[in-house]
């Protein structure tokens, strides 16, 4: 099963989860409640913490859930805040940090960085904390919109979608490529 967030971030072929950690949560558990699916890719657009560019196409199956203030020692969580469905250990994943803000700080984001952090997405670190939980096969797939600086949200808006046709355009090529195979 394909899945997006939602609002303005929808495709023809993905069921809408919601925006952030909250709203994907609940959705999400209750789809695998009722109808678990046998797989889960999740699409959208991402931030990039200055290591991929605008309109690169990122695929990861590994997330985190680290705040900002844990970059500048300012706190710290009792939880598990990585989860990975990356069951090929050789190949190394671009991690998707997943937080209810949009960083906006590009000194400080430069720090996810040391902890091999590339990109941040609102939705993916519950994606795959729900698949965890029901046994889910998952991944994601994402397109960079913005760096996290200053003008995130401008470049986002601008950016969007443009990214949304690249992934519609990148999923379509991959599906085809497994129905040859």
């Amino acid at each position: 099963m394909i899945i997006c967030a939602g609002n303005n971030e929808t495709f023809d072929f993905a069921q809408p989860m919601g925006v952030g950690l909250i709203e994907t949560s609940m959705n999400l558990t209750r789809l695998c409640l009722f109808d678990k699916p046998e797989f889960l890719l999740f699409i959208g657009s991402a931030g990039s913490y200055g290591e991929h560019n605008i309109f690169d196409i990122i695929e990861s199956k590994t997330a985190s859930n680290i705040e900002l203030a844990f970059l500048s020692d300012d706190a710290y969580t009792p939880l598990d805040n990585v989860v990975s469905t990356n069951i090929d250990t050789t190949k190394k994943d671009v991690i998707v940090n997943s937080s209810n803000y949009i960083s906006t700080n590009n000194e400080l984001t430069k720090k996810f960085l040391n902890f091999g952090i590339g990109i941040e997405n609102m939705e993916f670190f519950a994606v795959l904390k729900i698949a965890q939980e029901f046994n889910i096969p998952a991944g994601g797939v994402f397109c960079i919109t913005n760096y996290t600086n200053k003008n995130a949200h401008d470049d986002f808006i601008k950016n969007h979608e443009k990214a949304k046709k690249l992934l519609t355009r990148h999923v379509t090529q991959r599906i085809k490529e497994l129905i040859s195979k």
